[in-house]
């Protein structure tokens, strides 16, 4: 054997991953956005002048009616965390911090438009007509939230993180086929809107919805609000290109917009919606906003995140904004923001008593809205559970 001393193999230390450092509270250039952090209006850009045409009917009234919406829809949020904390609710997701993403993206949509929700969407669920009583049944148990009608085009609540993705998909799939886009009637053009959260753009379900919808041209508009975390997760273990530059991925349009501001929210959302309704294919839309709340009842943000951060982003609070436009602009009378506090207070009122005095359903109801008609499987299982039942009160 040889006597020379093989040298030990230097092996390097394993590659590490640190996303770059970044403002969180900043846009970026690229993000569009009419009213500024104190509320004054920004003006035409190279950025958001394509969307200033979708604004030219938003006059004084139109303004209070957005902020009423945000300050009754943020007293519905306060009164279902309340009501959790109460031990009335099982469950609630807070979504403190983006009412303007959610009444802008909502009042952006027509009445014949569908909306498909995650689980925090109340405010999308205000503005297409649903009683927040119903809401509160489903976090309750005592219903399946069977909100859907005709008139609202508000699909359930989807807990499955990323599934309405697909869903929505599908069902703008289905109005193509139904000759429901590019007829040029206003009342007969259909557009639909997917929403959800930036942890969700991790999903599957998310990814192959925006294939399915790239490749079939769909009517669909993706509603990402990007509040920061998904969960306890931060954007930075989610993605490394932000969700609106993701979409060229896709081959569809992406814009980034401030999601604290209802205005810029309004005219990007109406831009697409009307893209999609005249048959042009999807849209990806980001909105640049922030959870200012816990992800749910069951979560403590403290454990993941500094307060210094949440105190950065309360000054970007869209209700303030849009108030301080309202105040220096003179479009409100002397008591007017009285009296829409003093509407949220007449709403929780309501909604409080409705839930507490909500009767818990039958047992066998859960067996109703499995399947749109009769099933003989669910309709044996009917009837064993209620024979089932019934031998208790025998005894």
């Amino acid at each position: 054997m040889s006597d020379d001393v093989v040298a030990p193999v230097e092996t390097a230390a394993p590659a590490t991953h640190e996303p770059p450092a970044r403002d969180i509270t900043d846009g970026g250039p690229e993000m569009v956005q009419f009213l500024d952090a104190e509320g004054r209006r920004i003006p035409q850009t190279e950025v958001n002048g394509p969307y200033a045409d979708y604004l030219q009917d938003v006059d004084g009234e139109m303004l209070r009616s957005l902020y009423r919406d945000l300050v009754l829809v943020r007293r519905v949020d306060s009164e279902g965390h309340a009501l959790q904390r109460q031990g009335e609710l099982g469950l609630w997701p807070s979504l403190l911090g983006q009412e303007a993403a959610q009444v802008g993206a909502g009042r952006a949509m027509r009445t014949q438009d569908y909306a498909f929700p995650g689980y925090r969407e109340h405010g999308v669920a205000w503005c297409k007509g649903v009683d927040p009583v119903n809401l509160l049944g489903m976090f309750r148990g005592v219903n399946h939230g069977g909100w859907d009608s005709n008139e609202n085009n508000f699909h359930l609540y989807t807990i499955v993180i990323g599934n309405q993705m697909l869903h929505a998909t599908g069902y703008a799939m289905g109005v193509q086929k139904d000759g429901l886009v590019g007829t040029g009637d206003a009342d007969r053009d259909t557009a639909v809107m997917a929403f959800t959260g930036d942890g969700g753009t991790a999903q599957g379900d998310y990814n192959e919805a925006l294939v399915f919808a790239s490749v079939a041209h769909s009517p669909v508009v993706f509603f990402v609000q990007n509040n920061h975390w998904a969960i306890s997760e931060p954007n930075d273990r989610q993605f490394i290109i932000p969700p609106y530059q993701r979409a060229r991925g896709f081959g569809i349009p992406g814009v980034r917009v401030d999601g604290n501001d209802v205005l810029a929210t309004l005219a990007v959302t109406r831009a697409a919606l009307e893209r999609a309704r005249g048959g042009q294919g999807p849209t990806l839309i980001e909105a640049f906003t922030y959870r200012m709340g816990a992800h749910t009842t069951s979560d403590d943000p403290t454990k993941y995140r500094i307060a210094a951060e949440v105190d950065i982003w309360k000054k970007k609070d869209p209700i303030d904004r849009l108030r301080k436009h309202l105040e220096a602009e003179g479009l409100v009378e002397d008591g007017w923001f009285e009296s829409i506090d003093a509407e949220a207070d007449e709403l929780a009122q309501r909604i409080r008593t409705a839930c507490q005095q909500m009767p818990n359903p039958p047992h066998e109801d859960m067996f109703e809205k499995v399947y749109v008609d009769p099933h003989p499987l669910i309709e044996r299982e009917r009837a064993e559970f209620v024979a089932y039942q019934a031998s208790f009160e025998e005894d």
